[in-house]
């Protein structure tokens, strides 16, 4: 049986003053996961860093606008990249990927918005925490002034395989009074629970609120071979046939994806010759 697809959903909560963002993303996530081997600890980090994208890209106005999400760190797992669009699709990696069990470490979170506009905005935090929801709130807080309280949940069976995945988000709007921004903080734990046990649309229910949208988001990348054939192109046809003469094909590999790309030498050739 196909799986459910992932989705975003929206209301405003607590007299209108919060917006209250709630993802599941179990079927994202799998896909992520699937594409790049990930079980345990490396699944886990990858799935809220891909969840806390995907609210991200809501923010998004235009279907070809773009943001991407980068953590470079010192850490176990290494640098995290994710990429989406106003489509909500998502794409993304993380560096060691075979790692079940480590540190976040030291460094950096990175935002870049995309809005068609000119120069992209770029965002940039030092990691404080080795939980992904505090640093994704720091980031909230000092690089976009807006105090946002966050719960991810990615949960695993014994073996390190995804059970489901997912995460709330409640960020208090530019007039929210005190006591509506102290709410997003102090329901955390209760958000989590939730988001444990799978309950997604529950949350609606205790903030009394009714869906104003949901949107689908999904797993796709935007590699093809015909992108791959311009990289080939692109790097002039001496360095071209030097590189097939020596491995005897050119192999393009997105990080992305996890896929690749191979072009034996007699189609390197071909499409030398198409071009010339």
């Amino acid at each position: 049986m196909q799986e459910k697809i992932s989705t975003l959903s929206r209301a405003l909560v607590l007299d209108g003053q919060v917006s209250l963002a709630v993802l599941d993303t179990t079927a994202l996530v799998r896909e992520g996961g699937r594409r790049h081997g990930m079980r345990g600890g490396a699944l886990a980090l990858f799935g809220k860093v891909l969840t806390a994208a995907g609210y991200l890209c809501g923010w998004l106005k235009k279907e070809d606008c773009s943001l991407t999400v980068s953590l470079d760190t010192d850490g176990d797992y290494g640098n995290i990249s994710v990429s989406g669009d106003g489509n909500l699709c998502l794409r993304g990696y993380l560096q060691n990927a075979e790692c079940r069990n480590g540190r976040l470490g030291n460094g950096t979170l990175s935002v870049i918005f995309d809005r068609g506009e000119g120069l992209p905005f770029a965002g940039t935090v030092p990691i404080v925490s080795e939980e992904t929801e505090e640093n994704f709130a720091y980031y909230f807080s000092e690089s976009e002034q807006r105090p946002t309280g966050i719960a991810l949940s990615v949960v695993l069976d014994g073996d390190g395989t995804l059970l489901r995945a997912g995460g709330a988000f409640l960020q208090a709007l530019p007039f929210a009074k005190t006591w509506a921004r102290e709410k997003i903080f102090s329901e955390r734990a209760r958000l989590k629970k939730l988001l444990d046990d799978g309950g997604y649309q529950e949350i609606f229910s205790c903030f009394g609120a009714e869906l104003k949208e949901t949107r689908e988001t999904r797993f796709f990348c935007r590699c093809s071979e015909e992108k791959a054939e311009s990289l080939i192109l692109s790097m002039g046809k001496k360095e071209a046939e030097n590189l097939c003469e020596e491995l005897g094909e050119i192999s393009v590999h997105c990080d992305y994806c996890n896929t690749d790309y191979r072009f034996s030498r007699e189609r390197v050739k071909n499409i030398l010759n198409q071009h010339e």
